[in-house]
């Protein structure tokens, strides 16, 4: 059993302490502010000028500003795009690198009462992590401390990676891109560098300031002592109001649960859910830490928080003594609906507090989500969710769970993932940052998802794989999101025949969308993809997929891409994909890769600052005397171009062969207003 990191900074624990928190601005007067910086700290949204996104991504009412973009006597670090670097997993590509006692300084833009710092510290020299206390001062008076650590940072290796900076390779018998070989079968063997493919680096903290500080405050971030350096990448602020409270209720404080989290109160959990069902009443949970060591099994009942700011549900991860039948061998902290198989859960309602765990490596056999299960005809709404494998995992077939109003953060693998005969479900107006995988997913995998949608959602910096990812399923939405900075093995978006998934089949709608800084490198093939990309592994897509009204900004690679792997390109082709009133703003390289057979119509798609040529045409790579086995097929309207002319140019279509995979890369400038 590990002992999970103490973060009582945020955690409030009773009422009173918390009733204080919010207090008239004029409170934050009493000591004269320093001399604001020359220009205030800019506000963004996914490091993005929130112009370029409005009515896109989450809005939970927190402000973003970037600390490169802040006053500081540290170092700028990026802009950076290679993965296993600090700045390709900062918001951005960039961040500020600190030495102890150097700082950052934000000025608020808004009255603010709480803050979140995201960051970095160094990993132990053996791996395991590092603590340290950083001090927050407001207009220069002590405010709050940040419990920062590098424990839940820090994955090396190949996959499901390590905690050992110092390993070998996982898998010698995989090829590998650092030498373009298989270790184990070639002579002599490479000598492969540690630490090998760092990754994951940062994390995040919440913190009360104690009162609410005016707009036009600083708020200085001081590097502690103790670690060689600290990375502050943004400072989130926002006014958070007074606690919920809710008298008739089964008050979990009643059952012996703890509200300083000395003492386990699982089982106080279990008995507030049994009279509660009982008495048709809501179980409350109110402000405090409380210690909850596994899963807490939930079946026709609503618990409630104070507020995920206030309630505060956290556990040690709990090695079993021996394997779960469903290969498991931990357990920890989650909220979890009954397994599918025996009916699954149903009237589901959880809502205002924090699931805070202690998961450290990647077990994917192990059940140590925030919330897991089969829930149908269930509502998750206003949940905080860090520190887990992955923040919600659902089994089905199960039908019709909302979640909103939520942030999932610093998850070792997906942070939302639909598996299985989910129906009529979605993800709305919820945040997710810093995932080991897909930030939201949709898996049939045996069976079809069907009319689910994820809409309003912002995902930032997964540090492997896919913003949003779709593989298979029916008549499903992905609409009006905001992605930024995917690092590797994925983009922002994809759709995929792969990982077991049935066929796509119906409609697929893919509506008003912003991704920036996507099209990312793929080590494995040594060629960049798309921000969007649809992958034909398993079988062919063929449903009628809807491609309208996103935008695709500032693009490493692509913006678009189509691809079937290599062992199957003459079995699988992509068609029937329609591109739509799409804005494209910079390509490092083409508007759209085409590694298919198949083909896609194009409509009123505007690009500029394009990299390379417009089409990169390859098509099944066998180069037929009659074109290529891709067609591009105009319906008008498509404009714009860069480096090499019209990127839709007359003699690039229907399928004129263009190949070229690896073009010098043209960096865009910033994107802009269209």
């Amino acid at each position: 059993m590990r002992n999970p990191v103490r973060r009582t900074v945020y955690a409030v624990p009773a009422l009173l302490a918390a009733l204080a928190l919010v207090v008239p601005a004029s409170a934050a007067s009493a000591h004269p502010a320093p001399p604001a910086p020359a220009t205030p700290t800019p506000v963004t949204r996914a490091a993005l000028d929130p112009s370029l996104s409005t009515g896109r991504g989450a809005d939970l009412g927190f402000i973003e500003q970037e600390a490169e973009s802040a006053a500081t006597n540290g170092t700028v670090i990026g802009p950076d795009r290679n993965a296993y670097t600090l700045p390709a997993e900062a918001s951005g590509r960039k961040a500020v690198q600190l030495t102890p006692g150097q700082y950052v300084d934000f000025t608020l833009p808004k009255a603010a009462n709480a803050v979140t710092v995201r960051y970095a510290l160094p990993d132990a020299p053996t791996g395991g992590g590092l603590t340290a206390s950083m001090p927050i001062t407001v207009n220069g008076k002590r405010a709050g401390t940040a419990a920062l650590t590098s424990q839940y940072s820090y994955l090396y290796n190949q996959y499901p990676f390590s905690n050992d900076p110092n390993a070998g390779l996982l898998h010698p018998d995989w090829w590998i891109t650092e030498c373009g070989c298989v270790p184990a079968a070639t002579t002599p063997t490479p000598t492969i560098t540690t630490p090998y493919r760092p990754m994951h680096f940062y994390d995040e903290q919440r913190v009360l300031l104690g009162q609410t500080y005016k707009a036009g405050s600083v708020v200085r971030l001081t590097a502690p002592a103790g670690v060689a350096w600290t990375v502050v990448d943004l400072l989130d602020s926002e006014l958070v109001g007074l606690p919920t409270i809710k008298l008739k209720a089964a008050n979990v404080l009643l059952f012996g649960a703890d509200p300083f989290g000395r003492k386990d109160s699982a089982d106080a959990f279990d008995k507030a859910i049994a009279l509660a069902k009982k008495a048709h009443l809501p179980v409350y949970v109110p402000p405090g830490v409380y210690q909850v060591n596994r899963h807490i099994i939930v079946d026709d009942v609503t618990i409630q928080g104070a507020g995920s700011w206030y309630t505060i549900i956290r556990g040690s991860q709990v090695s079993l003594a021996t394997p779960a039948p469903d290969g498991s061998v931990h357990t920890g902290v989650g909220f979890y609906g009954k397994d599918a198989s025996v009916g699954g859960s149903h009237n589901v309602h959880l809502s205002g507090f924090t699931i805070q765990g202690d998961v450290r490596e990647r077990i994917d056999t192990d059940q140590v989500n925030g919330i897991g299960g089969a829930l149908s005809d269930s509502t998750i709404d206003g949940l905080y969710i860090e520190h887990t494998k992955v923040g919600i995992w659902l089994d089905g077939p199960m039908n019709n769970v909302q979640i909103s109003n939520s942030m999932i953060v610093d998850q070792i693998a997906d942070g939302v993932n639909f598996h299985t005969g989910v129906t009529s479900s979605g993800v709305r107006n919820t945040f997710v940052r810093n995932t080991g995988d897909d930030g939201l997913a949709m898996w049939s995998e045996h069976t079809g998802n069907t009319g689910n949608t994820f809409d309003h959602d912002t995902v930032q910096t997964p540090t492997l794989a896919n913003g949003i990812a779709i593989y298979g399923g029916t008549d499903n939405t992905v609409s009006n999101n905001l992605i930024a900075d995917p690092l590797r093995e994925g983009s922002a978006l994809q759709v995929g025949s792969r990982f077991g998934s049935e066929a796509f089949t119906g409609h697929l709608w893919i509506t008003n969308n912003t991704t920036v800084r996507s099209g990312t490198f793929e080590l494995n093939w040594n060629i960049g993809l798309g921000a969007i990309w649809f992958y034909a592994l398993e079988k062919n897509i063929d449903a009628d997929i809807e491609v309208v009204g996103d935008n695709f900004l500032d693009n490493t690679y692509n913006a678009i891409m189509l691809v079937a792997d290599w062992p199957v390109k003459d079995l699988y082709k992509i068609t029937n994909v329609h591109f739509q009133d799409i804005h494209v703003d910079g390509t490092g390289t083409s508007v759209l890769s085409a590694r298919v057979a198949g083909s896609a119509t194009f409509q009123n798609v505007d690009a500029r600052n394009v990299g390379a040529v417009g089409i990169n045409n390859c098509g099944s790579f066998n180069f037929p005397p009659t074109g290529s086995e891709w067609s591009s097929v105009d319906l008008g309207g498509n404009d714009g171009g860069g480096t090499t002319g019209p990127w839709f140019a007359p003699w690039e279509l229907p399928n004129t062969i263009t190949c070229d995979d690896r073009p010098a890369i043209v960096v865009p400038p910033a994107p802009s207003a269209w």
